[in-house]
């Protein structure tokens, strides 16, 4: 039959090859080519756990081996200029050539679709502005010991044992170079952080790692030590990431080395846990309770959050806990569910969690509404590459954005998607010191300075041609989007945004105020329908 012929012919010219060898010295080479074949052949007919291999010997690893480059070979020959796959090789070669300062502009026209639903654009003014510095920043924390001047455009949080040594070294240098922050992901603070003296935002998770004690709770003494290091300029709890909102993770034993257990503050030769939640807090009142001692034990340091949406009566608890004590965190960012990750299941990165757009729109106009956002900050991260992406996001309620795979690449990331197997062909994703060694600090860091220098002065390009001076001055009104052939509609238009002290004068008519706002409990992340149930059981 067909399907065994190629491991017939394997044994055929194996016997062939041996007769000829008796001969010709040099026909030995046959025998250990077609031999190993052979072999091969016969170990896929008498093995049990592959049915394509005992029906296709030989055959069947061909396809493995083809399936194996699959990824690579649509990413370069198959996918077009414009296909997000997560990102597109237009997006890909935007953030190489800025990071390389080479020429960015194009060619003949664009390759966008601008009849397609969902295109984007802002408008342009008869009277553009005229800006010289492109280095646009927002104040954060201006009520608190310490406030932060920080970027418009920042790095992601992404920690020390996701990413290598070098790639760690290479962003905070940038970021020193450039002027803004590093944020260091829930891994903490390690020495590649600090080598460089860039500033950092150091993010917390639920495994406190940095500022734990032995049995994994949070650590005031620890914490402290950390959080009043002149490098760390703000603290960032996070709450959760928008690639796996409310799964918790696991490095295994054999991960933990040295370096990351002194990091972390775990012990070596143990799994290191971070818990789905956090065990500092448990309602929305004890969550600001928490910021506000954060911020009193770094020295008046700016203190918020970092959360990716879900269900919205628990985002309500804690602007009604905002509202109701007074305790105001002085920034906020939210993570969107396009948002990068080293490794998370599948599910979690398709299906669970709300788009950025849609979450920063709720937290915007819950802020709004409340006649709280002139007092607190919020930051936006999801799929951001562009000046455009900023603009954007910042039309939609944003103070800044921050990018975590647009700076991987300005490292030189290929999206080869091996982040979660240790083989990263770059360094960038990878502790495995045969690849991060060849990632050249020197070199890489001016890209990652480049590319937010270069970014940043089309943003301000952009603005110049909108009639603008700063991204503060960007509205909904200024963003269109196509949302038929034949129909155009600004953000304004298209999504419902409240007035300043609405949800004070009663519930609006939005859709999602109107359902939820009302059940949802500052004392209590409980759903609606289990609210009082739950929290009146939990008070007794």
């Amino acid at each position: 039959m067909q399907r065994y012929l190629a491991y017939a012919a394997s044994l055929v010219l194996a016997f062939v090859s041996l007769a000829l060898a008796l001969a010709w010295p040099v026909a030995w080479w046959g025998v250990a080519v077609f031999g190993a074949l052979a072999l091969l052949g016969t170990w896929d007919v008498l093995q049990t756990r592959s049915t394509l291999r005992r029906n296709y010997p030989v055959l069947a690893h061909f396809r493995y081996g083809l399936e194996s480059v699959g990824p690579e070979i649509r990413q370069y020959f198959i996918d077009g200029d414009t296909a997000e796959v997560p990102f597109s090789r237009q997006q890909r070669a935007l953030v190489y050539q800025r990071a390389k300062g080479v020429s960015d502009v194009v060619p003949f026209g664009s390759q966008q679709d601008v009849y397609g639903v969902d295109y984007e654009w802002i408008n342009h003014s008869m009277a553009p502005a005229s800006v010289d510095s492109h280095d646009f920043r927002v104040v954060i924390g201006a009520g608190t010991a310490q406030p932060y001047s920080a970027s418009v455009f920042n790095i992601s949080a992404m920690s020390f044992g996701s990413l290598s040594a070098n790639a760690v070294r290479a962003l905070n240098e940038g970021a020193r170079r450039g002027n803004f922050y590093h944020d260091t992901g829930e891994g903490s603070i390690s020495a590649y952080h600090r080598e460089k003296g860039g500033d950092l935002v150091w993010e917390i998770g639920s495994g406190y790692f940095g500022c734990r004690d032995d049995q994994g709770r949070f650590d005031e003494r620890r914490f402290t030590e950390n959080a009043r290091s002149p490098q760390v300029k703000m603290i960032e709890v996070k709450l959760s990431q928008g690639a796996k909102p409310g799964h918790g993770g696991v490095l295994p034993a054999a991960k933990v080395s040295a370096e990351i257990a002194a990091t972390r503050g775990v012990p070596m030769g143990h799994d290191c846990v971070s818990p789905a939640k956090h065990s500092a807090f448990s309602t929305p009142e004890e969550l600001l309770q928490f910021i506000a001692r954060l911020r009193e034990l770094s020295g008046g340091k700016p203190a918020g959050f970092k959360l990716a949406i879900g269900h919205p009566w628990e985002w309500f608890g804690i602007a009604k806990a905002m509202h109701e004590t007074g305790l105001l965190p002085d920034f906020i960012v939210v993570d969107g569910a396009e948002g990068g990750t080293g490794a998370a299941p599948a599910e979690f990165i398709d299906h669970v969690g709300v788009p950025m757009h849609e979450a920063l729109l709720l937290v915007h106009n819950t802020l709004v509404g409340l006649n709280l956002r002139d007092r607190i900050r919020i930051g936006a991260a999801g799929r951001i590459i562009s000046g455009f992406d900023i603009a954007r996001t910042m039309a939609m309620g944003a103070d800044w954005c921050n990018a975590g795979r647009g700076f991987m690449f300005a490292l030189g990331c290929i999206q080869a998607q091996s982040c979660h197997n240790d083989r990263c062909p770059t360094g960038v994703a990878t502790q495995d010191p045969k690849r991060w060694k060849h990632l050249d600090v020197s070199d890489k860091s001016v890209r990652v300075q480049q590319f937010h220098d270069n970014t940043l002065k089309a943003l301000r390009d952009m603005l110049c041609a909108a009639g603008l001076e700063h991204p503060q001055q960007l509205g909904p009104e200024h963003i269109l989007r196509r949302v038929s052939p034949i129909e155009v509609r600004s953000l304004a238009a298209l999504y419902k945004f409240l007035a300043p002290g609405e949800l004070l004068a009663g519930v609006p008519t939005h859709a999602v105020f109107r359902d939820f706002w009302l059940d949802a409990r500052s004392d209590c992340f409980a759903p609606p329908r289990r609210v009082s149930a739950l929290c009146d059981t939990k008070d007794r």
